[in-house]
């Protein structure tokens, strides 16, 4: 079974796995629309994190994990409670393309989406908007500003070729806050 991970999977699966495999998936674009009040946020502050939405032209990238014998019913049985109860996400079976130059056929994998029917969905706001509530959401796996980050340093480094400019959008937003916040905090702490 392979599973692919667009959001913090790609940096923390939390499930053991045979092999990994970045690429990428078509027909569906990366967005900041889903509020998270366990991981990345709170009830009184949630969180954004990523989901998909379904787009024609579009591409995402990621990582996609291949789980064998043991591992698929333990590694399911995590994500269902990381993904689907703990984030309000429902399982799709997409084609997955692997980066690699001389990569087979696309390999049929299993993702996580979280749609505007669950009630976390907090669907789109402008990208300092969605910063700003970035900059002060934390939760039980921390800050909701290293999700972001993470995930635009994935991009970076391992899909330099590929495009996000909604993900980067955000990232340039909150960086041009961050100063502001920094700031504000030492003129305080200086009275």
């Amino acid at each position: 079974v392979w599973i692919f991970g667009y959001g913090s999977l790609v940096w923390r699966p939390g499930f053991e796995f045979t092999s990994r495999k970045v690429g990428f998936i078509r027909g569906y674009s990366r967005r900041f629309w889903q509020g998270d009040t366990f991981h990345r946020g709170s009830e009184r502050m949630p969180g954004r994190v990523v989901t998909l939405l379904e787009d024609c032209g579009a591409c995402t990238w990621g990582v996609a994990y291949e789980v064998c014998g043991e591992q698929i019913a333990a590694s399911l049985q995590y994500l269902n409670m990381r993904e689907a109860v703990l984030g309000g996400y429902d399982t799709k079976l997409v084609k997955f393309h692997p980066q690699e130059k001389d990569a087979e056929e696309p390999i049929l994998a299993l993702v996580y989406i979280a749609t505007p029917q669950n009630p976390s969905y907090l669907g789109p706001a402008s990208e300092e908007d969605i910063a700003a509530q970035i900059i002060v959401s934390s939760g039980c796996a921390g800050h909701n500003i290293e999700y972001l980050l993470r995930l635009a340093d994935f991009m970076r480094y391992f899909c330099p070729q590929a495009e996000d400019k909604h993900l980067f959008s955000i990232e340039e937003a909150l960086i041009s806050i961050l100063p502001c916040l920094y700031y504000t905090e030492e003129s305080l702490e200086e009275t």
